[in-house]
């Protein structure tokens, strides 16, 4: 049962190769749009599947169902074991059908999200969520070999910001139409809209999305873009042959200092960027007594201009940087620093201010997101280990997510009062927390600033 299991979720083997020019690249144009499309909208609704919890909370705080505390807890589960299973399961990517192993990823994230709008017991939400992590940690390692298989090095940073995008648009989503859904009918819904979310998902990347090119006699993209980098014509794609090969260059992701160092940048980027993913709107309601709509609109124009950022992420180093990662990545981690300062150290009555930072913030975010998320990762390794980089990354970003939960939501309720059976709280201390964790993200990418970028 186990071997029929693995075999079910392993990648195809590779079939004889077309020998007809004009198939191959009628066949390429096809599938590589068909790619890039499915992970794109595919992550999205990944998103929409995790973050219903964010729009939620003040919801659920009025109705007495959880704590901030709790609600901190809650949230630091389901970074935890997202953490954990976006190392193990990237690298189980690098093995796998991408199509077959990302469906079933967001399938059992949207069957979870169903079970949460019918409980209302803490310890059941931390294991749904924590359950719920572990499975939304398939989306990203899955992505990245697809996109490493189908998309080559000179293209690399451009795709990987359209895929990005998914990020952003997943947010959006939530943040627009679960916020509008959970006001209109209450927070259980939301999840229940998500849950429907999910598998529209599930639809579309089983319909559309591919595995490697080589399970379908084409040649690899090195190949067929005359992209090879330092490495021989024809040694990129050949995976059942190349076991040990796989294995090895994974072993190199874990003993890069380079990745450690990209690791500790993308976990200090991580805690600013889920302190306001997460607690934004609770932040806006409470310190700045906007309406839940309207906080959440606000918290909004993040992934929307996200969306702008991680679309324009790859062009930019691209194009004006020659595929350098590290300078676009210091200039827009100043703007990331001056543009969450302004959001939460500008006092309440300053509408327009809230949104221009939130809009700055969200632009930045959606590059650095790009940056320190996995492309730079994935440029200073193997492709073959292109899963590893993105789950090293992800290790060290998801259990600083964990930890500002845990963190935030502990300093959140230390602060909370009581008035006229009214719960209020202060976060006069937590946004410094915040505002520092983003300096450290600077720091750590000043850290790498002579390493290069690995062609094959």
């Amino acid at each position: 049962m186990l071997y029929k299991l693995i075999y079910f979720f392993r990648t195809g083997r590779e079939k004889p190769l077309v020998q007809d020019t004009a198939e191959i690249g009628q066949a390429y144009g096809r599938m590589r749009w068909s790619v890039i499309s499915s992970i794109t909208l595919g992550y999205a609704l990944y998103y929409v599947c995790r973050l219903g919890l964010s729009v939620a909370k003040k919801p659920m705080i009025d109705d007495g169902v959880l704590t901030a505390e709790q609600l901190g807890y809650v949230s630091a589960a389901m970074s935890l074991t997202y953490a954990f299973g976006k190392f193990v399961n990237g690298f189980l990517a690098d093995w796998s059908n991408v199509r077959r192993f990302m469906s079933f990823g967001l399938f059992i994230s949207a069957l979870v999200n169903l079970a949460f709008g019918f409980t209302s017991h803490f310890w059941f939400f931390v294991v749904l969520f924590a359950l719920n992590g572990w499975f939304q940690s398939v989306g990203p390692g899955t992505s990245a070999v697809a996109l490493s298989y189908w998309f080559g090095n000179k293209e690399r940073g451009t795709y990987y910001g359209v895929w990005s995008m998914g990020h952003s648009m997943g947010e959006s989503l939530t943040f627009l139409l679960t916020a509008m859904v959970i006001s209109a009918l209450g927070w259980r819904y939301g999840f229940w809209t998500a849950s429907l979310m999910g598998g529209v998902g599930v639809v579309f990347i089983w319909l559309f999305l591919c595995d490697r090119p080589g399970t379908y006699g084409l040649p690899s993209i090195a190949d067929y873009k005359n992209d090879h980098g330092d490495k021989v014509a024809g040694s990129a794609d050949k995976i059942v042959s190349t076991k040990d090969d796989i294995s090895t260059k994974q072993w190199e992701v874990l003993k890069n200092p380079a990745v450690w160092m990209l690791g500790l940048a993308c976990a200090s980027f991580s805690i600013v960027r889920y302190a306001i993913t997460n607690w934004g709107v609770l932040y806006l309601q409470e310190e700045k007594a906007y309406s839940d709509v309207l906080a959440a609109s606000i918290i909004s124009a993040n992934p929307l201009l996200g969306v702008m950022g991680t679309l324009l992420s790859g062009y930019i180093s691209d194009k004006f940087f020659k595929g350098n990662r590290k300078v676009p990545s210091l200039i827009f981690g100043l703007l990331f620093v001056g543009s969450v300062s302004v959001f939460l150290l500008t006092p309440p009555g300053y509408l327009l201010i809230d949104i221009l930072s939130m809009s700055i913030f969200g632009f930045v975010m959606g590059i650095q997101l790009c940056y320190l998320g996995g492309l730079m990762a994935i440029d200073i390794c193997s492709k073959k280990a292109s899963g590893a980089a993105m789950g090293m990354i992800g290790i060290f970003s998801y259990l600083a997510a964990s930890l500002q939960d845990a963190v935030s939501g502990r300093f959140i309720e230390a602060s909370k009062t009581v008035v006229n059976g009214v719960v209020k709280h202060d976060f006069g201390t937590v946004i410094f927390f915040w505002i520092g964790a983003a300096l450290l993200s600077l720091f750590f990418v000043f850290s790498i600033w002579s390493v290069g970028q690995r062609e094959e």
